[in-house]
């Protein structure tokens, strides 16, 4: 059995980032972006996934948080494709709900290379700790862009932002969990014979 992994180093002028990512891990993270309410976001997507993600960026902070939030979604999502393969032997489609107190947020995916995103959050304050509450979904549509799947996040239930914003990054953790369990009972998850 193939250990799915990948290694992604990304070095733009707004960003320079190191990233190692595990589909077959245990929830072993480390991650240090500078932006913390971030950290504490992609560790509840690895840890409630399990997967294992290192990950460490310095991006132009003194501009705002923006690019570090989009390409860290942007090198999460080259990981998640590299680690997949050819998808092949996988289940594919995975949901989840997830709640957090009050908050309920819900997480759908499909992995098959044709990259989608609807991000629904409706997150109302304008930031939570040093992200911008609107880079919060702007990272799941990178990530699920440059990562080549569809991915539905709602948010259903809930007042308080943090809590929002955190269940739907627990949710796509368990949905993505789901989609890449492998499947020996098929090859290609796709009436086309191809997952594109």
């Amino acid at each position: 059995m193939s250990t799915r992994r990948a290694t992604i180093q990304r070095g733009t002028g707004e960003t320079d980032i190191e990233l190692e990512f595990a589909l077959d891990g245990t929830g072993a993270c480390k991650v240090d972006t500078g932006v913390g309410f971030l950290d504490h976001l992609l560790g509840a997507f690895a840890v409630h996934g399990r997967f294992d993600l290192a990950l460490r960026c310095r991006g132009d902070l003194e501009v705002d948080d923006h690019h570090t939030a989009e390409d860290c979604g942007i090198a999460l999502g080259e990981a998640i494709d590299r680690a997949l393969g050819d998808r092949t032997s996988i289940r594919r489609f995975g949901s989840a709900y997830a709640p957090l107190d009050e908050a309920l947020a819900r997480s759908v995916v499909d992995l098959v290379a044709r990259p989608f995103a609807v991000v629904r959050l409706d997150l109302r304050r304008e930031t939570i700790g040093a992200l911008a509450t609107e880079n919060v979904g702007h990272v799941l549509s990178s990530c699920a862009t440059s990562g080549r799947f569809c991915l539905h996040a709602t948010v259903l239930e809930g007042d308080n932002d943090h809590h929002r914003a955190e269940a739907a990054f627990k949710a796509f953790g368990l949905a993505l969990r789901a989609a890449v369990e492998r499947d020996a009972t098929r090859s290609i998850a796709s009436t086309k014979g191809v997952v594109v």
